[in-house]
């Protein structure tokens, strides 16, 4: 008996030691265990595809939801609940009429230009039917952009919303001449060249049309193409292959998000957030998701409410938003319990919990195009992600020494990048390899090599450059710090500076001009900047200036400060010097320079003073 006893006690002292030394020692232990055997059960399962003939697509769960819960509302949209049936059947009308009036043939690539709505995805959906894949083009940008993205994917087919069809103007024509069919979401049309869609949608068959249209047997096979702004100016069509579509899916279900979940998508849908997580992510789970044509910070709480929202997708500036909301009794009332999305600001984070309540804040890292992801499963603030050895060995990435006056990665004499120390910040590269391959983007192997980093540990080996300075402490958190090269993030949007400074380089009395972001306070990410010399004989002319930065860009990407230099600063490598210009900011107290600010209402470029200044840092003037 005594002998049982001290075995029994001996047992209690081990388990109790060992859950002792476990929470002093590794506290996240048990969290980082469940998180992991999630996301690597996923992975099997998509290792399994590839023993298959056949890949399970999004679109293929999403049919089989359909079977599953046909009378389930998949999106509500303005009140309007739509079903898992509604949208497959409309799908499928969408579908017949592709085959049958627009003529469309597998394979082929269609670009879909189209506001926030239900037809969206019926349009998507219908387009992937038929063994189209599709390139979302974002509504924001210009005609110049705009024919760049068929160049870049090939696509000879546009499908444009209702509300869109009027910025068509100026490029129809184009278009046409280049053989691009441009069939419009409405039942008429004032352009005669412009087909309709609906009025052949509303009288065709709802019958699906022959599944194997869309049989897919690689996972490597493209499905979509979403543009997004880099460091060589025009957007680019990142290729999203079905492994990426499948694994941006299981995002919400990597979170502990369920069926029985209400999930809030104000993103707009031409960006992988919205489309890839928020609405792939509600298919794998069969839920159902509030879908919103404009995101609205005054609407956001009683849609909330309403609809009995659990889950809702962001981007750092929505929470800023809704903290610069009037304050109510009705903050902490409703049943939000999550937000997943990415840049939210430490600061902000803390007052958002603070105001509605213990909202547990999921960040995700990961580019459109990028190879790695990082999901911050813990909610731990000011942080994107979370790393340990057994995620290092799913997912090969490494910190290396950055010399930001210079702009380029720091070398030892061998010619091979420097790993930081712990705690120390430094540019995130994802190794390329079978398990995390970098599929590029279309109709450039140029631009795809841009973003490898080659020889970078040892000869041959190949990572890619995300361009984000981060660092990682010593409990294995990940922390965004800043963004290197040509693109800074403003308005939740990329802006590639080439870009705005070929649109600048078009008005006469610029010689030349070097676009930057710069901090504000109180606002996410940076707010563009250009720095300008004029030419010889000409002056300044704020208004002319305003009106083409107007016409010519989205707001998102119009320089709000202009500084006036007589030279330019150049890097030893005859790149245009940005570090200098970006640590001076756009105070005139401490800076000589003359410097001008956008101002809407006199719809022009005005000097920048004291005054306007502070009303700016104080979050008086709104930018």
């Amino acid at each position: 008996m005594t002998l049982s006893l001290g075995w029994i006690s001996a047992v209690f002292t081990g388990f109790f030691s060992a859950h002792v030394l476990q929470k002093l020692c590794f506290p996240y232990f048990w969290r980082d265990l469940v998180f992991l055997l999630r996301v690597v059960r996923y992975g099997v399962k998509l290792e399994l595809f590839k023993l298959k003939s056949r890949v399970c697509t999004v679109l293929d769960r999403f049919i089989q939801q359909a079977q599953r819960i046909p009378d389930k509302p998949f999106v509500i949209y303005e009140g309007t609940a739509h079903t898992y049936r509604d949208v497959d059947r409309r799908s499928n009308r969408f579908a017949q009429v592709f085959l049958d009036d627009v003529k469309l043939k597998k394979g082929e690539c269609v670009a879909l230009l189209m506001s926030n709505e239900p037809d969206f995805l019926c349009a998507w959906f219908g387009l992937v039917k038929v063994g189209c894949s599709v390139a979302f083009l974002n509504t924001n940008i210009k005609s110049k952009s705009l024919l760049h993205c068929f160049n870049c994917c090939g696509a000879k087919t546009l499908i444009v919303g209702s509300d869109l069809v009027d910025t068509l103007d100026g490029i129809l024509t184009t278009l046409l001449d280049d053989n691009i069919q441009v069939w419009a979401v409405r039942s008429h049309s004032e352009h005669t060249q412009v087909n309709t869609l609906l009025d052949k949608v509303d009288t065709a068959s709802d019958e699906p049309v022959p599944a194997e249209l869309r049989v897919t047997t690689s996972l490597k096979s493209p499905t979509l193409y979403i543009f997004t702004s880099g460091t060589t100016g025009l957007p680019k069509a990142a290729v999203i292959t079905q492994l990426q579509s499948l694994k941006a899916a299981a995002g919400f279900w990597a979170f502990g998000v369920t069926e029985d979940d209400v999930m809030y998508v104000p993103l707009p849908l031409y960006h992988s957030a919205a489309s890839l997580i928020g609405i792939g992510g509600t298919i794998e789970l069969g839920a159902t998701c509030i879908l919103k044509k404009k995101f609205s910070a005054s609407q956001f709480w009683n849609d909330c409410r309403k609809h009995n929202v659990t889950v809702f997708q962001y981007i750092g500036e929505l929470c800023r938003y809704l903290c610069n909301q009037p304050k109510t009794d009705q903050d902490k009332v409703h049943k939000v319990k999550m937000g997943v999305g990415n840049g939210l600001r430490p600061d902000v984070w803390r007052e958002f919990q603070s105001r509605f309540g213990n909202i547990k804040m999921c960040e995700v890292y990961g580019s459109t195009e990028g190879n790695l992801c990082f999901m911050n499963h813990m909610g731990k603030i000011g942080t994107v992600g979370r790393s340990n050895f057994i995620y290092r060995l799913l997912f090969k990435y490494d910190l290396v020494k950055y010399d930001m006056v210079k702009d380029e990665p720091v070398k030892d004499h061998h010619g091979f990048c420097q790993r930081v120390e712990k705690g120390a910040t430094g540019l995130l590269l994802s190794k390329v390899s079978a398990t995390s391959p970098f599929f590029g983007y279309a109709g450039s192997k140029q631009l795809t090599e841009k973003k490898l980093m080659r020889n970078v540990f040892v000869k041959g080996d190949a990572y890619f450059n995300t361009g984000d300075l981060m660092s990682e402490d010593q409990d294995g958190f990940i922390c965004f710090r800043d963004r290197v090269g040509d693109t800074f993030r403003w308005k939740g949007e990329n802006v590639a500076t080439t870009e705005v400074t070929e649109i600048l380089g078009q008005v006469d009395f610029l010689q030349e001009a070097n676009v930057y972001g710069v901090e504000v306070p109180g606002h996410e990410g940076r707010a563009g900047m250009a720095s300008i010399i004029l030419r010889p004989s000409f002056t300044f002319d704020g208004k002319k200036l305003f009106d083409h930065v107007t016409r010519e860009l989205p707001a998102y990407a119009r320089p709000i400060f202009i500084r006036i230099q007589e030279v330019m600063e150049m890097t030893s490598t005859f790149k245009q010097q940005k570090f200098q210009l970006v640590q001076s900011g756009f105070d005139p107290s401490t800076i000589s320079d003359p410097l001008f600010v956008l101002d809407a209402q006199q719809q022009s470029y005005i000097p920048l003073t004291d005054t306007i200044h502070q009303s700016i840092v104080s979050g008086n003037r709104k930018l």
